[in-house]
């Protein structure tokens, strides 16, 4: 591989454009959601069309919906957005590391603000020591496993089909409105624990509790792409680990390769040697490098790619007629799994 010559510190702003930008897409439309169901609750105001992409924040109906399409070739109606941004999300982290978490993921961008904040106040992040961390990390494959062993193995086709027909999954997505708009107490709780410890350490939520990070962090370990480390040029300097958001200690590693790296490069951005750091691709035998540019394209391309045969299909926007938000969203309270 030759040394790739571009400025280095441009591939952090980069990044931090590309997730400011999701993240105003995000809110956006959970803007325009909350509208939409403020519209049947109050008829008075106006109707604002439901935006599709909500269906983005119901991963284990995501999942379910993954489990449907392979049994039966078909993408289920009620909220097919789901299952496609789940295969894009998926897709990405399969072929592009676990780039979804730490380019495009408002979830992640959020926790990102929370630890930079925290940093600015203590002047650094804490460190959970090395065996506890690695013990809590692991609470998250317990929660995904826990989720995969119920959805693949314990419900069959029939019942997944029975929960996709009921009033509860038809506004699953009104719920998970409510749980922000009308919060509990303990709901608010949790949120602020989770703050908290989120501008103590750094990822918090993404690195001990979330179990889609989980999937996607098993996925991109048979990714082509990754950051290596060329050893006759490294000067030791571990710029790359100090700067890691995911802890990885990056100077000691030839190929990054856990199941942690987001993929956002901030190793490379770190690294005060040319060539010593870089993102690759391995093709065959041979390993080519990535300009980050090239990395963020293919990156937003493929997820929207996938997106955008969704649309093509007829399989974007959600089939529930407005009559069943008008009959449904009155008596929310009421519906229960």
């Amino acid at each position: 591989m030759e040394a790739m010559n571009y400025p280095r510190k441009n591939i952090r702003y980069l990044r931090y454009a590309v997730q400011a930008a999701f993240l105003l897409i995000t809110l956006l439309a959970g803007w325009q959601f909350y509208q939409f169901v403020r519209h049947f609750e109050d008829p008075s105001q106006p109707f604002v069309q439901r935006p599709p992409s909500v269906d983005g924040y119901l991963p284990i109906g995501g999942l379910m919906a993954f489990k449907y399409f392979v049994m039966t070739g078909n993408i289920e109606p009620v909220h097919p957005s789901g299952v496609i941004m789940f295969i894009a999300i998926c897709g990405v982290s399969l072929l592009l590391k676990k780039g979804f978490c730490g380019w495009i993921c408002p979830i992640g961008t959020v926790s990102q603000y929370f630890w930079m904040a925290g940093e600015k106040i203590f002047g650094k992040n804490f460190r959970v020591e090395q065996y506890t961390d690695i013990g809590l990390r692991s609470l998250k494959y317990v929660l995904f496993s826990f989720f995969f062993y119920i959805i693949v193995f314990a419900m069959g086709t029939t019942m997944i089909v029975m929960f996709f027909m009921s009033d509860y999954y038809v506004i699953a997505d009104v719920k998970m409105l409510k749980f922000f708009t009308d919060m509990s107490v303990l709901s608010a709780w949790v949120l602020g624990i989770l703050g908290v410890l989120s501008v103590l350490y750094k990822n918090f939520w993404c690195r001990y509790l979330c179990p889609y990070g989980a999937l996607l962090g098993l996925l991109s370990r048979w990714s082509p792409v990754k950051v290596r480390r060329a050893e006759a040029v490294c000067t030791h300097c571990a710029a790359c680990t100090r700067s890691c958001p995911a802890l990885i200690d990056v100077e000691k590693t030839e190929v990054v390769k856990s199941a942690e790296c987001f993929g956002c490069m901030t190793c490379v951005s770190s690294c005060p040697a040319p060539g010593a750091l870089d993102m690759t691709a391995k093709t065959g035998k041979s390993i080519r490098l990535l300009k980050p540019a090239v990395y963020v394209l293919l990156l937003v391309g493929l997820f929207y790619l996938v997106i955008g045969l969704g649309v093509a299909t007829g399989k974007w926007h959600s089939q529930i007629p407005v009559e069943q938000y008008e009959r449904l969203i009155p008596k929310l309270n009421e519906l229960t799994h």
